[in-house]
């Protein structure tokens, strides 16, 4: 599984999917779009929003936090 997580420093949401990931040992990149600009017209480009965190997982883009998605995925994984 790979995992990008598009956010912010300031982010809660941000930082609650990246405390989950961290949490179930799950390696993920983050792409600080907030420092990088390339990364943040890529981010608009693949989800439409403007909003964090947008998280990518093999090719499917999750906009915002759903603790319950992204649990899912985690199992799937394993």
């Amino acid at each position: 599984m790979t995992i990008k997580i598009y956010s912010t420093p300031s982010c809660t949401y941000c930082k609650a999917a990246k405390e989950l990931f961290t949490e179930h040992k799950v390696a993920f990149t983050e792409v600080d779009v907030a420092a990088n600009i390339e990364e943040r017209k890529h981010m608009i480009e693949i989800s439409g929003q403007m909003g964090v965190p947008v998280i990518e997982i093999d090719e499917q883009v999750i906009v915002g936090f759903d603790q319950e998605l992204l649990e899912k995925k985690i199992a799937e994984a394993k």
